[in-house]
């Protein structure tokens, strides 16, 4: 039997997935570590509060992170990436080696990281997926205990400003008939937690997880009742993607399938009955970014 007291650590935990991992594991009982920069911020003291025994730290500190690990049983692994503008993709690449590395060195009983839906053992072309695939592949060499999870495209990227809901329309990547899986940031910290609870089952794994799948007519649906109005759906047009060379990739991404995700949805809901459709997501969790999407002009750069 797993003895819970030894804490899991967690990376990214101020952040939206390391955060919906600390709240799944608090929840079923685990201890948790969080490597933090800054104690004394908002986020870390809600940590705090909950319950989570915070190391400070960073992912440039190999010595912080090597003593954050010291008497720990897990690690979730997650670093920032270059569309976050915080750090390049050489730096991502880097400090999830850094993690997996170290995590063997220090004995850790069981590594999980969180890559990309459309991550593939086969470069993408967008240094987004690729700088993951890296990363997955420098842990598979490694002898550890490991677990890959490739989430879907997050519901909340879809209430992100620049998708037109401020203007009373939405465009996105798939066609009208076209299914695209998409999980809720909550829900991949519920996975994780699973995978944690059942290592020898999930051990040297590697799969997409989703929670839903939604045409461009179901989001015309779900967007319109939200609303209360009409928001018409469409798949970006060729002028919008001719002057966006990353959305034309992706947009052909979507078309080749490798966006458009491939977990088993029936598998996901056996692992968690509790994972979030886009129609609950929407009328819970996403509710207050959907109305600031309907009311924010704000662009995105979509080439960061």
């Amino acid at each position: 039997m797993i003895d819970k007291s030894l804490p899991i650590l967690v990376f990214g935990a101020t952040g939206q997935q390391g955060g919906s991992v600390v709240t799944a594991l608090l929840r079923r009982g685990w201890s948790v570590r969080a490597l933090v920069r800054d104690a004394s911020s908002a986020r870390a003291r809600l940590l705090a509060d909950a319950g989570v025994e915070l190391k400070h730290g960073s992912f440039d500190d190999t010595l912080s992170i090597k003593a954050a690990m010291i008497g720990a049983y897990g690690v979730f692994s997650v670093q920032p990436s270059s569309p976050g503008g915080a750090v390049t993709d050489e730096e991502e690449v880097r400090y999830g080696m850094t993690i997996a590395d170290l995590t063997a060195e220090c004995g850790i009983g069981h590594l999980v990281y969180t890559s990309g839906g459309a991550v593939r053992d086969e470069p993408s072309g967008v240094a987004h997926f690729d700088t993951k695939m890296q990363i997955e592949k420098h842990m598979r060499a490694l002898a550890i205990r490991s677990t890959i999870v490739r989430p879907a495209t997050f519901m909340e990227l879809l209430t992100m400003p620049g998708f037109g809901l401020n203007e009373g329309r939405f465009e996105f990547f798939m066609r009208d008939d076209q299914k695209m899986q998409l999980i809720a940031v909550d829900d991949i910290g519920k996975i994780v937690s699973e995978i944690f609870e059942q290592p020898e089952k999930f051990a040297g794994q590697t799969f997409e997880i989703a929670g839903d799948a939604v045409t461009g007519h179901d989001l015309q649906r779900l967007f319109s009742n939200a609303a209360g109005r009409q928001i018409p759906y469409a798949r970006f047009g060729e002028a919008r993607l001719c002057e966006s060379p990353f959305l034309k990739k992706l947009t052909e991404m979507m078309d080749e399938g490798r966006l458009a995700g491939g977990a088993d949805l029936a598998v996901m809901r056996k692992l968690n009955p509790e994972l979030q459709s886009f129609k609950d997501w929407l009328g819970g969790p996403g509710r207050s970014s959907f109305e600031q999407a309907l009311a924010s002009a704000k662009p995105w750069d979509f080439e960061k």
